[in-house]
């Protein structure tokens, strides 16, 4: 039970005592209180007021009385005007980290549920390399799913490839064009990277036509439809989905080259999927279901043949399911794909890691689903983030000025060893060991910073600043994590006791009350990032604990405590501080060293 929990079950059977009458739980309201006032928790008096018949002051002190006559943890209260604050004694907060010592992998819970949580994340095309806004959605999705499962739910990871269309046939054709048959093996180029090239290279020659179009008087909306390298990609889409032999062979080589590039792109970032999907197999899944929606009245047909949804009595528009020739868009996959994995996986929820531009998407796919009569369609969950950008400014892949994941993941790296060259943190590290902690830096000052921002903002991601190892960052967490093993590691070379019962008269100061309070809120901050897929209570949280131990670290002596039982307490707060730390940058995806 929390701290928090433990003050409104008492302050409840207070009140009843008081009251003489049962009292629902949404009356007690209780705080952390504020760090100007003195008490760990706060008690709000004014629902209570029609109970007691009282001023809020009375109110308060007649329950904070009740409260020290009820429980020997409380130790005191005072009254601010409405509101009672409550204190806790030594031997509560010594409780607790005797509970947190003896508990294994504290604040994270085993699966309770057999059905699953299914969350679909990254669903890059194979047209490009994965770049920064890859990235996020990446590291998102990876840490929401950890957060959820250590909250106690079962998780799929599953990941949806776009790797048919016409944006995929631009390439080809570029390539085919333009390529002379060269391979990533002849160049020494990622496969990925390689074919986001001639991504870049066909908008280059289409606006090139587009232009002597122009130039020759044709209107630019007639110039941008009959530029013949459009043309050609368009021809040759509809040969893929003929199923050309050649056409095929190309699209199979080129796509594998990109898998290739994309899996050494997640074995950077640690990104793993239990399942992967491609839509040029899922892509045709929602036409029998769309129809069958036609046929029962749900949806409407118009002239030209193509098939809609009229949704404007759900304060929407009409949105298009079927075109004209047949062919489906983008909605009727995602109608088919959730069918399919609710079918396959009967999931609790389904979260889709997807930018907030595609609000609107998933609003009229969750309503759809509810129309043609699916029940778990309040299941699915639209995570919706937004956009991040370098300070330079906004993206573009077709114009080729996207950063790349895996150059700013090098560059990270890179700014991880200069940083540690210029400080000396790793002059006297093997030099093997020594090059795994920079990589290791360097990523958690990627990660750290992308994922310390509330996923609804948007944000700019700013490298320099990312690692800096004296600021809300992750290479600072890392670096208290070394410290404390630091200590640890001498307290146990001195033959220093570093785990015991702790008792209440060996907590010497309120800077260690604040730490093992800190320790306690664990669980409960899992648990709220896991209901509001948001690992940014994590980060941020875990930021606070590793800036209060600095400042722990910084006031008191450690290793040098003359009193025993204050050492114990203090080695034994080191060692869960850092237990907690590690347990929550791994949620974050991020990994901590031992030294620094």
């Amino acid at each position: 039970m929390t701290a928090e929990k433990f003050i409104q079950v008492l302050v409840k059977s207070a009140a009843e005592k008081l009251y003489n009458q049962p009292i629902a739980d949404s009356l007690i309201q209780i705080q952390k209180t504020r760090k100007e006032f003195e008490g760990d928790y706060t008690m709000v008096a004014f629902p209570l007021l029609k109970l007691s018949r009282k001023s809020p002051e009375e109110t308060c002190k007649e329950i904070g009385e009740q409260l020290v006559a009820l429980d020997k943890h409380i130790e005191s209260f005072n009254v601010i005007k409405g509101f009672l604050n409550i204190t806790l004694s030594k031997s509560y907060w010594a409780n607790v980290l005797n509970t947190i010592v003896q508990t294994n992998d504290f604040g994270f819970c085993e699966a309770k549920s057999d059905k699953p949580i299914v969350i679909e994340f990254s669903s890059p095309n194979t047209n490009k390399p994965l770049h920064l806004g890859h990235i996020r959605n990446n590291l998102l999705g990876m840490s929401i799913s950890r957060i959820m499962e250590k909250s106690g739910k079962r998780v799929v990871k599953v990941n949806l490839v776009n790797d048919r269309g016409i944006h995929i046939c631009k390439s080809m054709l570029a390539w085919q064009k333009f390529g002379n048959g060269e391979t990533p093996e002849s160049t020494g180029v990622k496969g990925d990277h390689l074919v986001g090239d001639y991504y870049v290279r066909f908008d280059k020659e289409y606006k090139a036509q587009v232009e002597e179009l122009k130039a020759k008087g044709m209107p630019e909306d007639e110039a941008k439809l009959k530029a013949p390298i459009i043309q050609e990609a368009q021809e040759m889409l509809r040969r893929w989905e003929a199923k050309d032999p050649e056409v095929i062979h190309l699209w199979k080589t080129m796509n594998g080259w990109v898998y290739e590039g994309f899996d050494k792109t997640y074995a950077d970032l640690g990104i793993t999927f239990d399942k992967v999907y491609h839509e040029s197999e899922t892509y045709l899944l929602g036409k029998s279901v769309v129809m069958d929606g036609l046929n029962r009245g749900i949806f409407f047909r118009k002239d030209d043949g193509s098939v809609w949804v009229d949704l404007t009595n759900d304060g929407l528009d009409q949105k298009l399911l079927l075109r004209g020739d047949g062919t489906s868009v983008y909605i009727t996959q995602d109608i088919g794909t959730a069918i399919q994995r609710y079918n396959e996986f009967n999931f609790d929820e389904h979260i889709y890691v997807v930018g907030n531009e595609q609000e609107y998407h998933f609003q009229v796919l969750k309503l759809i689903m509810k129309k043609l009569g699916y029940e778990w369609s309040d299941a699915l969950y639209h995570l919706s983030y937004g956009m991040v950008q370098l300070p330079e400014g906004k993206m573009k892949s077709r114009e080729g000025t996207v950063v790349d994941a895996d150059d700013l993941i090098e560059e990270m790296i890179e700014t991880a060893r200069q940083m540690s060259e210029e400080l000396g943190k790793l002059d006297d590290v093997d030099h093997g060991v020594a090059s795994e902690v920079i990589r290791m830096v360097g990523l958690a000052a990627l990660k750290y910073f992308i994922l310390k921002v509330d996923p609804k903002k948007n944000m700019t991601f700013n490298p320099k600043e990312s690692i800096d190892f004296n600021g809300n960052t992750g290479p600072f967490i890392q670096y208290t994590h070394a410290r404390i093993k630091s200590v640890l590691a001498k307290a146990t070379h001195a033959g220093y006791q570093v785990n015991g019962i702790i008792q209440p008269d060996f907590i010497s100061n309120s800077k260690e009350l604040e730490l093992i309070q800190l320790l306690s809120q664990f669980p409960e901050i899992v648990l709220a990032a896991a209901q509001n897929h948001n690992p940014s209570l994590i980060a941020n949280y875990t930021y606070e604990l590793a800036k209060e131990y600095n400042q722990f670290y910084h006031d008191f002596t450690i290793l040098k405590e003359p009193n025993e039982g204050i050492r114990l307490l203090r080695l034994s707060l080191s060692e869960q501080v850092a237990d907690i730390i590690k347990r929550a940058m791994w949620l974050l995806g991020i990994d901590v060293p031992e030294r620094m």
